[in-house]
């Protein structure tokens, strides 16, 4: 093969090489592939390479051509300062060693621990956009007559291209890693409140029970008031975070059954009537003469309708009234819980639905709340095959609208 054949095969290799690179994002196999293309195309008897440890300064050997050596050579740190790579790395160029047994930049440690003898080098940095992140070696030529300015042109486009691919395969591995630490986390999260809910729940039962006990004595006032409301926000806290991690997990099942939804709105509203007279205000609904009959999980659709009617007496004040409507509309019932309470500021509106969403700021809001109520209804009522939006004027109230599939005579 003629000078200019070679040369035309090696710059094929090369376009070949990078398809290759491209295409692998497992660090490991990557770097192994790189120093046995390096060797290939330089014709050497190894190559290897050498990342800089960020942490302690030094280069740190993390492949080699050779399987035999390539753990010995892991163990050893390479100085950045006094050593053929280290002065790559630093001054970004190319250095070919003819004989590196006599060179005084060779860092002899390498040979005496591994036993390996080096006896010409070529060393080009393997460079980002921003930054040098290591060196790529070929060592030993097996052409007596060296390296030649051809194999650092080959080794220096092929560095290029191995440093892109590195550092994508360092992006996917650090995102791997950062996964399964949020997954850890999540998991963490979830056991947590599992375990936190049922700890309360024992001792909230019990409070909850004395106190209903001592209201019916007409013991407290309005001190038994203040702890039972307390108590009840403490136990809708409890039963939210555990309604959230049932959705997160897919633990929740829906236990359909057919019930008239007029007789739930009913019973949600009356469930209200005493905490919105404490609040000074008036709370009304209105309902169709005709059933509203859904095929839905009970349980699940009060949730829904607790959620929406906690919100509108929470941020209506004293004097202001909550509205709630049931419609019935071809195929569906809609639910309208409209107050005259503050409203919504038009940039909050499409992120309401969202998981800790918090119109306010945390640091300085007037409002208790942790922000789960709302994506809660979101998730409930599409799960039942509904859809829930909101619409607000600001200091002039809002009114959160939900429609859920009637039952249809063969269900």
């Amino acid at each position: 093969m003629n000078p200019t054949e070679k040369r035309l095969r090696q710059l094929e290799r090369i376009l070949e090489v990078n398809l290759e690179l491209v295409s692998t994002v497992e660090l490991a196999p990557l770097l192994d592939r790189i120093v046995s293309i390096a060797a290939e195309l330089t014709d050497s008897e190894g190559a290897s390479i050498l990342l800089l440890d960020e942490r302690s300064g030094d280069l740190r050997f993390c492949t080699a051509a050779d399987p035999q050596i390539c753990a010995r050579l892991k163990e050893i740190p390479v100085p950045v300062h006094g050593s053929i790579a280290g002065k790559v790395l630093s001054e970004g160029e190319p250095i070919v060693v003819t004989d590196a047994t006599t060179d005084p930049r060779h860092f002899q440690q390498v040979g005496l621990q591994t036993g390996f003898q080096t006896r010409s080098l070529l060393a080009v940095p393997l460079q980002t956009r921003d930054r040098r992140i290591g060196v790529l070696e070929a060592v030993n030529k097996r052409d007596p007559g060296g390296f030649t300015h051809e194999d650092v042109e080959i080794l220096t486009a092929l560095a290029a291209q191995a440093a892109v691919a590195i550092e994508n395969a360092r992006l996917v591995e650090a995102l791997r890693a950062a996964y399964r630490k949020l997954g850890e986390l999540d998991r963490l999260k979830s056991d947590f409140i599992a375990i936190a809910s049922h700890e309360l729940r024992t001792p909230l039962s019990l409070i909850l029970g004395y106190a209903g006990l001592l209201q019916e004595q007409g013991i407290g006032g309005q001190e038994l008031e203040g702890v039972l409301r307390a108590a009840y926000r403490l136990k809708h806290i409890i039963e939210t975070m555990l309604n959230l991690r049932y959705l997160e997990t897919g633990e929740m099942a829906l236990h359909r059954k057919t019930f008239d939804l007029r007789e739930e709105i009913v019973r949600a509203c009356e469930a209200y009537r005493s905490l919105a007279k404490a609040g000074a205000l008036t709370l009304e609904w209105s309902l169709p003469d005709t059933p509203l009959i859904v095929q839905a999980d009970q349980e699940k659709i009060r949730l829904v309708l607790d959620n929406l009617l906690s919100n509108a007496v929470k941020f209506t004040p004293q004097g202001g009234r909550v509205e709630v409507h049931a419609i019935h509309r071809p195929d569906v019932a809609e639910i309208v819980v409209a107050d005259t309470g503050v409203g919504i500021p038009p940039e909050a509106l499409p992120r309401i639905f969202e998981r800790f969403y918090q119109a306010e700021d945390p640091m300085t809001r007037r409002y208790s709340g942790m922000g789960l109520g709302l994506s809660i209804v979101k998730e409930m009522v599409e799960r039942h095959g509904g859809r829930v939006w909101a619409e607000s004027t600001p200091g002039a109230g809002s009114r959160f609208y939900v429609r859920l599939p009637l039952s249809t005579p063969d269900q």
